[in-house]
């Protein structure tokens, strides 16, 4: 992520909400509360299928990276927020901000195909039983992860090692809440259009294509799981199936308004917030999505909730 000789800026001014002045110690306190509230939930996700043995199975272990995912895209956006919010000082340094923009594609790569390896788990699971164990097996699930976290990996080196080639000469104001590719990308002082039809074909390979996979999948679900002759067999699968589609829909849809959307597409203030939405309230909702509509998941809560009380009381 090396800056180029003819780059003249050292450092960006991130903008975010600064056009609502009066807003900017309530906008502090809610996004404190968010970040704490994500940090705890995610957390408590990754430590309960951890010591819970009964939990070390595949759809498990995806939900724990998921969680892993979701805690990191966070720790990469909402601090520097907090700072943004609670001092003057809203600059942020040219590699500091190259450095943020790599860990948003990576852990954001990463997750779109983790969503999609959770659609294949429960595709497998559902339309398959029998053979469930021999597709998705210990060598299949690590591959699966593996693979999540190596595309996520190159995505972000690929596309920030482009970026940040570009020369940047002034004006240093990114109109956003991080330091996101098209943002930045609005401030280079050079023609873009190859690397927007990079950007563009490779948002599609990235993004639509795990998705359209998803639906195949849930669509192969969908007809397995009317075929079931018992109504509590059909509302078990259901019920699996359901926290993995809310949280899909919620990531892949405010993903793909940012990343295709045309360039004067939405309003600055429009961007920011679906930027929240699928950077902030996903991670902040995966984990009461999932807690909350999984019986597994709730059982294991409250196991390990009476083992910390037990151990109080003696």
């Amino acid at each position: 992520m090396k800056r180029q000789n003819q780059s003249t800026v050292v450092e960006f001014i991130l903008l975010g909400f600064s056009s609502f002045p009066e807003l900017q110690e309530q906008l502090f306190g809610i996004f404190l509360v968010i970040y704490l509230v994500t940090l705890v939930g995610n957390a408590i996700i990754i430590v309960t299928i951890s010591l819970d043995h009964r939990l070390h199975v595949p759809m498990y272990l995806f939900l724990q990276n998921l969680s892993a995912v979701d805690m990191s895209i966070s720790a990469v956006i909402i601090p520097e927020m907090l700072v943004v919010f609670s001092t003057e000082k809203t600059s942020i340094s040219f590699v500091s901000c190259f450095a943020q923009m790599y860990f948003i594609l990576f852990f954001g790569g990463t997750e779109c195909f983790l969503l999609g390896a959770m659609a294949y788990d429960r595709y497998a699971a559902i339309c398959h039983p029998l053979n469930y164990p021999v597709i998705m097996n210990k060598r299949a699930f690590v591959r699966l992860v593996l693979c999540s976290w190596a595309l996520g990996f190159m995505l972000g080196t690929v596309q920030t090692s482009w970026v940040s080639s570009f020369p940047f000469c002034g004006p240093n104001e990114i109109n956003h809440i991080s330091c996101e590719t098209p943002a930045v990308l609005e401030l280079a002082c050079a023609d873009t259009y190859f690397f927007e039809i990079y950007a563009f074909t490779g948002t599609i390979l990235i993004i639509l294509i795990p998705f359209l996979l998803i639906l195949l999948s849930y669509t192969r679900i969908l007809f397995a799981i009317l075929k079931m002759p018992s109504t509590t067999g059909r509302q078990k699968a259901f019920s699996t199936c359901a926290s993995h589609l809310t949280s899909v829909t919620l990531f892949y849809g405010t993903a793909n308004m940012t990343y295709l959307q045309p360039k004067n597409g939405y309003s600055p203030e429009t961007k920011k917030l679906i930027s929240l939405s699928y950077s902030l309230l996903t991670p902040l909702l995966n984990p009461l999505i999932y807690s909350l509509r999984n019986n597994e998941m709730k059982r294991a809560l409250m196991k390990l909730w009476r083992r910390r009380v037990d151990s109080h009381t003696f």
